[in-house]
């Protein structure tokens, strides 16, 4: 039996990789083996097409003009954007969790909200606000809208972990609120902001609708177009050799950033919340930029979706066929949140508890996949399947199977986060008193990691909900989401046709995500 925690715990404290270091149980390891070779198959299927077409027309393929066009944009994309959205979501975790803003309760879900409008449907509301909007500098104000979130949730939530008696020992020796956040918070939302900034990252590489809408070429965009005109395998997998290669480069980066430290703590911190900085005059610039950042993000999809119902009229709803959509759309996702949450666990204890390259290339090779967009890893899995497991093709299971591919980033983050936030000295306890490795995991790591997984699994859901092209192509006969029946009638031009299922597709996202973010801020008592 573990005992309760102390009324006042020891300060989170940075553990060296060496004293955290643990080899993986059987279970574990041969969970991430088959992970890992899974990830294996859409990149195989990148490097057969590269080496298939030989060393001079690779060559050829990747020095074009075209290539450094794409190369610039998606470049700068990544570069402009991640720093947009770090910069707002620690600013709003901030305000939201640590002063003493009025309304907090209102705004903690609200900023949550965006992640129930795809950044496609947030690219359609723009568009139908400004049609002239293209290029770059459209696609960093709807992706830093919908991907801002990323950021916000893993900071709040460890903010609300935070041990606020470090932070008043600080402030007894003199340093004041800007102090305090730099030298003392900061530091400790290292892995946070780093886990947000790469998903971030990824994501921009693998998204392919949003920029489609604002006619902004990205690699991703350039690979569906290749595909999807011409069927050219050997330009199309030269284009995602270089995803992949940028993809290396922000893990790098972030493995760079991240260090050797993990942070954890034994107890859950001082039986009490943080005392509120106060705002004094700055309470109405900042209420107001709050404020305004709801209504870009959420208000303007809002009311375009309002807007061209109200165009569209009664002719735009077919009930039967947007319910049949919407029961679908809940049964793939919620199929794979739980499956991707389940094997996040082996895949982000290793990266947590072992040491050395080996663990970086286990994490790393789930974020370099799920890079890639959605049709190479849907074509890989076609081309797999109809050779060697023909009763997958156009299964349930396979399109299952993608997203987990797809998303794992998504969950990898969030479970990561948790585990590193739990001492490895409270499973050690637990064993040696009597408790089996699953018994362990079961009673204290998992109620430990229940908040990180709770967001894990909402986000996976709303992931798999607002998927495209790798459901285009997979989706069994017969299957028709929310997104795909948007996008059919979005590409059509027919912007009043889209909006129920647009609509639908929001409606369905907010309560999931509202439900699970408010799990995830529970934090579990020891």
């Amino acid at each position: 039996m573990i005992a309760p925690a102390p009324p006042v715990s020891r300060p989170a404290a940075s553990v060296s990789r060496s004293e955290s270091t643990a080899r993986p149980g059987p279970l574990v390891s041969a969970t991430v083996a088959i992970l890992v070779a899974a990830t294996a198959i859409p990149l195989g299927y990148v490097v057969w097409g590269a080496v298939s077409v030989g060393w001079d027309r690779a060559y050829e393929l990747v020095v074009r003009p075209r290539v450094g066009e794409l190369l610039v944009n998606t470049v700068a994309l990544v570069v402009v954007t991640v720093p947009l959205c770090a910069v707002i979501g620690i600013a709003v975790a901030w305000l939201v969790e640590r002063t003493d803003l009025p309304g907090r309760a209102l705004w903690r879900p609200l900023f949550v909200a965006p992640l129930a409008v795809p950044a496609f449907v947030n690219s359609y509301a723009w568009v139908g606000v400004i049609p002239s909007l293209h290029g770059l500098w459209a696609g960093v104000l709807i992706t830093t809208l919908s991907y801002f979130p990323f950021m916000y949730l893993p900071v709040a939530a460890t903010l609300r972990r935070l041990d606020p008696a470090v932070e008043e020992s600080a402030r007894a020796l003199g340093s004041d609120s800007a102090g305090v956040f730099f030298r003392v918070v900061l530091p400790q939302l290292r892995l946070a902001i780093l886990g947000g900034a790469l998903l971030i990252g990824v994501h921009l590489l693998a998204e392919y609708g949003a920029f489609a809408m604002v006619r902004f070429d990205t690699f991703t965009v350039a690979i569906f177009q290749q595909f999807q005109v011409t069927f050219d395998g050997a330009a199309g997998s030269m284009l995602a050799g270089v995803l992949v290669l940028l993809c290396l480069v922000l893990l790098l980066a972030e493995a760079a950033a991240r260090g050797k430290a993990r942070y954890a703590r034994i107890g859950s911190g001082a039986p009490r919340a943080a005392v509120p900085v106060r705002l004094g005059r700055n309470v109405f610039p900042a209420t107001t930029c709050l404020a305004v950042l709801a209504a870009l993000a959420i208000a303007v999809p809002v009311w375009t979706i309002v807007r061209w119902l109200w165009i569209g009229g009664t002719r735009v709803w077919d009930f039967g066929e947007i319910a049949n959509a919407l029961g679908q759309t809940i049964a793939l996702a919620a199929s794979a949140a739980a499956l991707t949450t389940v094997l996040a666990f082996p895949v982000a204890w290793v990266a947590v508890r072992s040491n050395g390259a080996l663990a970086r290339a286990v994490e790393g090779a789930n974020y370099i996949t799920s890079s890639l967009p959605g049709i190479v890893t849907a074509l890989a899995l076609v081309t797999v399947a109809i050779h060697f497991a023909r009763p997958l093709y156009q299964s349930v299971p396979l399109i299952v199977f993608a997203y987990v591919l797809l998303f794992m980033p998504r969950a990898l983050v969030n479970v990561r986060a948790g585990l590193a936030q739990v001492p490895p000295g409270l499973e050690e306890a637990s064993r040696s008193l009597g408790s089996s490795p699953s018994a362990t995991f079961l009673r204290v790591t998992l109620r430990l990691t229940a908040p990180a997984a709770a967001a894990a699994a909402s986000l996976v859901f709303v992931a798999v909900a607002t998927e495209l092209t790798a459901t285009l192509l997979l989706a069994p006969t017969g299957t028709r989401t929310l997104s795909m029946l948007f996008w059919s009638f979005s590409s059509e031009l027919d912007y009043a046709a889209a909006a129920p299922y647009a609509l639908t597709l929001v409606l369905l996202a907010i309560p999931v995500t509202l439900i699970l973010f408010r799990q995830s801020t529970k934090v579990a008592a020891l």
